[in-house]
C-alpha cells in the first residue's frame, strides 16, 4: 500500500477514476470532489462524519477511509473549502486508522469485505469494489429528494404518531426477512417512513422476491428504495421497527396477538367525577372540571375515602358519568384522555395530609358533553382522528 500514488490510492478507496475532460478542473480534482460529496450525503443524513468500526456498514467504513485520507491531502483542504459546510476536514477523527500501514487483505477487512483465495490479483481486487458499491450504496441509501405532494401523508404520520403514543399501535423489532406492504408504517434511521407504493414484484439474482418502492419519511423526503434493501436497513439499525396495524375496534380485544395484557381489564368503567372542594377555582368552574379515570370494579369504591385523597382534590366528589366497556386497557385509556385533554389539564397543587405538595393527574377543565362524544369515537374507532379544540370546546378533526 505504501507503493501507491494518490491516483491508485483514491481508485482503492472507491472513487473512480474519470477521463480526462476539457476546461475546469483537472479529472484528478473532480475525482476528490465527487469523493467528498459521496461523504457529505452521508453526514446530511445521519447528522455525523463516518466512523470506522465494525458496527458502521461497508459503505460508512469506506467513507471513513476516504475522509482520512482527504484530511491528510493539503491540496483537499483548498479545492473542498466552499463544500465543507460541515468542517469535515478540520474535524479530528475519533479512530483514525491509517491505510497507509495497512495491506491490501488489512484494508479490505477494515471496509467489510474479504478476498477470495482463488484471487491473486492483490490490490487489483480491491479496484473492482468501487461499481459494485455504487451499485449497492445507490439501493442501500437511495438518494432522498422532497415529497411535492407531502400534504398528502403528512396526516397520516400524524395519526400513526398519535396511535403510538395512545397505545393502538405498537413499535415491533424488525425481523429479517419480514414482509414490507403497501401502508405499512417503519421506524428506520430514527424517522418515520411510510411505504405509499409498491411495485411489482421481481425475483433477484438470488431468486429472491424483491420490488421498487415509494418510501415516504416523516421529514417530508421520499426515495424509491427496493424492498429488499428498505429489509436490510431496518435489520442492520438496531432501532429499527415495524408499526403495528391499529385494530378496527382498538379498545375492545387485545390489540396484538390473543395474550391480554397485564393492564388489561375484562369489563371495566369509565367514570366521570366532579368534585365538591370549596378551593376558589374549583368552585367557580364545577360544571367543568371533572376527573376522568377508569376502573374494573366499583366506582362507589374508588372514591369512598375520596375527601383524604390528594387525588380526589381532598374533597368529597360526585359521579356525574359512568360508560361501562369490554376489554379495555387502563394505560391506552388514560393515554388517550390525556392526549385529547392534555392543553386543559387542571393546573392545581394542593398540599396532601403530610404537607407535601401535590399535582392531581385526571382533572381537566372540559364541559360533560365533550367527554361523552369522546367516549363515544372510542366505541366507534375514530377517536386517533380527533383532537380537543379548547377555543370551541369541541372536538375536531
Amino acid at each position: 500500500m505504501a507503493d501507491l500514488d494518490d491516483d491508485e490510492l483514491l481508485e482503492a478507496l472507491g472513487v473512480e477514476v474519470a477521463p480526462i475532460k476539457a476546461g475546469g478542473r483537472t479529472p484528478r480534482e473532480e475525482r476528490i470532489i465527487a469523493g467528498f460529496e459521496d461523504i457529505l450525503r452521508f453526514h446530511e443524513e445521519h447528522k455525523r462524519a463516518p466512523r470506522h468500526g465494525e458496527r458502521g456498514d461497508i459503505f460508512e467504513r469506506l467513507y471513513a477511509v476516504r475522509l482520512d485520507q482527504l484530511r491528510k491531502l493539503p491540496e483537499a483542504h483548498a479545492l473542498l473549502a466552499g463544500l465543507d459546510k460541515p468542517g469535515l476536514l478540520s474535524e479530528a477523527p475519533a479512530t483514525p486508522v491509517d491505510v497507509n500501514a495497512l495491506d491490501g487483505d488489512a484494508l479490505l477487512a477494515e471496509l467489510g469485505l474479504s478476498i477470495d483465495p482463488s484471487d491473486q490479483a492483490d490490490i487489483a481486487v480491491l479496484r473492482h469494489v468501487r461499481p459494485l458499491a455504487e451499485r449497492q450504496a445507490a439501493e442501500a441509501i437511495a438518494d432522498r429528494t422532497p415529497c411535492k405532494d407531502f400534504d398528502k401523508f403528512q396526516p397520516l404520520f400524524e395519526r400513526a404518531e398519535r396511535e403510538l403514543k395512545d397505545g393502538l399501535r405498537k413499535a415491533i423489532p424488525f425481523k429479517g426477512e419480514a414482509s414490507v406492504e403497501q401502508g405499512d408504517f417503519f421506524i428506520v434511521g430514527g424517522q418515520f417512513a411510510y411505504v405509499a407504493e409498491k411495485g411489482e414484484q421481481f425475483d433477484t439474482s438470488s431468486r429472491q422476491p424483491d420490488a421498487r418502492l415509494r418510501l415516504i419519511y416523516g421529514n417530508g423526503t421520499e426515495s424509491n428504495l427496493l424492498m429488499r434493501s428498505l429489509q436490510r436497513a431496518l435489520t442492520q439499525d438496531g432501532n429499527g421497527r415495524r408499526l403495528s396495524d391499529p385494530d378496527a375496534g382498538p379498545l375492545f380485544s387485545p390489540l396484538f396477538g390473543d395474550a391480554a395484557e397485564p393492564d388489561d381489564i375484562e369489563t371495566g368503567t369509565i367514570y366521570v367525577l366532579r368534585s365538591l372542594s370549596k378551593h376558589t377555582f374549583v368552585s367557580e368552574h364545577r360544571t367543568l372540571v371533572h376527573k376522568i379515570g377508569v376502573t374494573g370494579g366499583k366506582v362507589e369504591a374508588r372514591i369512598a375515602d375520596a375527601e383524604n385523597q390528594a387525588t380526589y382534590l381532598l374533597a368529597p366528589v360526585e359521579i356525574v358519568a359512568e360508560y361501562r366497556l369490554h376489554n379495555l386497557n387502563r394505560t391506552r385509556m388514560e393515554n388517550i384522555f390525556h392526549r385529547l385533554f392534555g392543553a386543559v389539564q387542571l393546573d392545581l397543587t394542593i398540599e396532601d395530609r403530610f404537607g407535601k405538595p401535590v399535582k392531581p393527574r385526571e382533572w381537566f377543565v372540559v364541559p360533560l358533553h365533550v367527554i361523552d362524544e369522546a367516549v363515544k369515537r372510542i366505541r366507534d374507532g375514530t377517536i386517533t382522528e380527533l383532537v380537543y379544540d379548547p377555543q370551541t370546546a369541541r372536538l375536531v378533526g
